[in-house]
């Protein structure tokens, strides 16, 4: 069968592609690359989530990385994404594999592949892996070596202690937040109500069991998805919402007023936070189709912002690993900053929304309020909408070879193609559309500046497929 790493490794569905023949081959594939590397006496870690047969998935990766004679840190529970990935480090490992579908229904799986510098692998790195996969033959897999080079671990006792070099606990502490959790019954269970209670927060949490059904709800922490967190904000007069994805490297948070704040409000909060309040230096990083609130903030404070070309946390990962990054994040709620691993990490990026709150001493709509009027307002939406994967090529075409001179009134200013094509307009506003490589979809990312400008674009957004 095709294996294809996508965004963000292999997903498929396990009463489909995702079987323990298949993992086994790409286990392979993985351990032959980690020879190919010479990395092999530093041993790979491995995390799940808590999916249906995440568990045995992971052991059988172990199984297969033992049989080529490399070690293995094998986590005793469900681990998080970026506990995974941190384990990395903690061991000088090789890197890692994390079996996991993030946000994915429940019928599906995955394997990332975490490299040794603690981050989304790049399209360099997984195409050797998906090459490797084309050269396994089935014989490659049978081995008579039935050594065991397996050890249990448990990180986190270290994780907490990184994390507190990276949040102010104190400040916490000393403010003493309500906060109710929702860890989506993902990975984040009995971790992040663990690391917040440490940290002196007052904790209700919900859902925080293993379920690899999550509730017969996806583990993506959507204001849909997040109905019961909001109305809880009330009843137990909370200062946050805080919620994570199915392997907890994503956030979302509903802020004392019971608003549902976007992952791109989020950056541009943390963003000022990290400047203002903690006086960190450095450059802001976002994708291609991330908010330019950021910019307007960066801008007011003399601060560059480097935009990935292409969306995906790896290109963000990169950036981070060869500049000085005060924050890098995507809408899709992805974040990682200063001192932390070039990762996406939910629980973090919980902890700082904490932090700007115990800060700030006000709700997250009250700064963004704040902020709307200093930098100006910046209104932001992502449409996904069904369309033919045959068309693909002929939408994005058109869109490149046909760009209309204006758009609801305002001039087309730049046409960019890294990923997908972009519209900017002048005053600022601009529009994305990317086709999925797998699904028949389309997204559309589109910011607006005023109201009106934002439902002039949305409007248009929705027209712009009919004719292909």
């Amino acid at each position: 069968m095709d294996i294809v790493f996508g965004t963000d490794g292999w997903r498929a569905r396990m009463d489909e592609s995702f079987t323990i023949e298949n993992v086994k081959l790409v286990a392979q594939a993985i351990a032959e690359y980690i020879k190919q590397e010479n990395l092999k006496s530093k041993g790979l870690v491995i995390g799940y989530d808590t999916r249906a047969n995440s568990k045995v998935f992971a052991y059988t990766c172990s199984k297969v990385l033992s049989e080529n004679n490399i070690h293995v840190y094998l986590g005793n529970r469900p681990m998080p994404t970026p506990i995974t990935a941190f384990a990395i480090t903690s061991l000088q490992a090789a890197g890692a594999i994390m079996i996991t579908a993030s946000h994915n229904p429940a019928e599906y799986n995955g394997i990332k592949f975490i490299p040794e510098y603690a981050g989304p692998a790049t399209p360099d790195i997984t195409n050797k892996i998906v090459s490797n996969i084309r050269q396994i033959t089935p014989d490659d897999l049978i081995r008579e070596n039935n050594v065991e080079l397996t050890q249990t671990i448990n990180p986190l006792s270290d994780y907490t202690s990184y994390l507190e070099n990276l949040i102010d606990f104190d400040v916490l502490r000393n403010k003493k937040l309500k906060i109710v959790l929702d860890p989506m019954y993902g990975a984040g269970y009995g971790i992040a109500n663990t690391i917040f209670e440490k940290a002196g927060c007052q904790v209700y949490a919900i859902h925080n069991h293993e379920d690899s059904s999550f509730g017969g709800s996806l583990p993506e922490p959507t204001l849909k998805n997040l109905k019961e967190l909001k109305s809880l904000i009330k009843d137990k007069n909370a200062h946050l919402g805080l919620a994570l994805d199915g392997d907890a490297d994503r956030f979302g948070v509903i802020d004392s007023e019971g608003n549902y704040i976007r992952a791109n409000q989020v950056l541009a909060l943390l963003s000022l936070h990290l400047i203002k309040n903690r006086k960190s230096d450095g450059i802001l990083v976002r994708s291609i189709a991330t908010t330019h609130f950021i910019d307007a903030i960066a801008k007011a404070h003399n601060i560059e912002v480097y935009e990935t070309p292409q969306v995906g946390f790896k290109y963000i990962a990169q950036a981070v690993l060869e500049k000085s990054v005060i924050l890098g994040g995507e809408e899709s709620g992805g974040l990682c900053i200063k001192g932390s691993i070039p990762e996406k990490d939910g629980i973090l990026a919980d902890l700082l929304l904490a932090e700007v709150t115990a800060y700030e001493n006000k709700s997250l709509t009250a700064l963004l309020d704040e902020m709307y009027e200093q930098y100006g307002l910046f209104i932001d939406e992502r449409l996904d909408i069904r369309f033919p994967l045959e068309k693909k090529e002929a939408l994005l075409n058109k869109l490149t070879k046909k760009a209309p001179k204006k758009i609801a009134g305002k001039k087309l200013t730049d046409v960019c193609t890294t990923d997908g094509v972009r519209y900017t307009l002048e005053a600022g506003d601009w529009i994305l559309t990317r086709p999925s490589g797998t699904e028949p979809l389309v997204r559309i990312y589109i910011e607006s500046c005023t109201k009106e400008g934002f439902e002039q674009l949305k409007a248009y957004a929705k027209s712009m497929l009919d004719k292909i």
